[in-house]
């Protein structure tokens, strides 16, 4: 199996995440918006209130754990044609590897991106999350069937 992954190189990446963020934006700004009014467009404080908390940091990463742990992939990563894969098994990763993933984030942005970019230079287009979590993001072909697309 391992012999057959493609995988997903950094561009390709950096456009299923564009596509996320305008999903997230579109579903979180009209709450936002509803709950504290113009004060979101020049947001004095990191975190406003509860709603803000709750819409623009636990949903987003409870929207990507679930797509994850269901589809292997996020809307975008969909898009695509793409899914998040075990690097050693090329199969469907646990829950575990899933969120350490989602916590390799943390450092792959903090320091200058440089863990995001990783993806543009590894052999195995893996970014540091993807390295903390073994996983690694394949892109299937045209033809492959759905049903193996969603889990396996």
């Amino acid at each position: 199996m391992k012999e057959e992954l493609r995988y997903a190189g950094f561009w390709i990446r950096v456009f299923a995440t564009i596509i996320d963020g305008i999903i997230v934006i579109t579903i979180t700004f009209p709450i936002l918006y509803l709950v504290y009014g113009e004060i979101i467009w020049n947001k004095p404080d990191l975190i406003l209130g509860p709603a803000d908390f709750l819409l623009n940091w636990v949903f987003p990463i409870f929207f990507t754990l679930l797509f994850w742990n269901y589809y292997l992939a996020t809307p975008g990563k969909m898009l695509i044609n793409a899914k998040i894969v075990d690097a050693r098994t090329g199969k469907k990763p646990t829950l575990g590897q899933f969120i350490i993933r989602c916590i390799g984030y943390i450092p792959a942005f903090t320091v200058f991106l440089l863990g995001i970019f990783w993806v543009a230079f590894d052999s195995k287009k893996q970014g540091w999350h993807d390295k903390m979590a073994g996983t690694v993001v394949v892109r299937e072909s045209q033809t492959a069937s759905k049903v193996q697309f969603k889990n396996k």
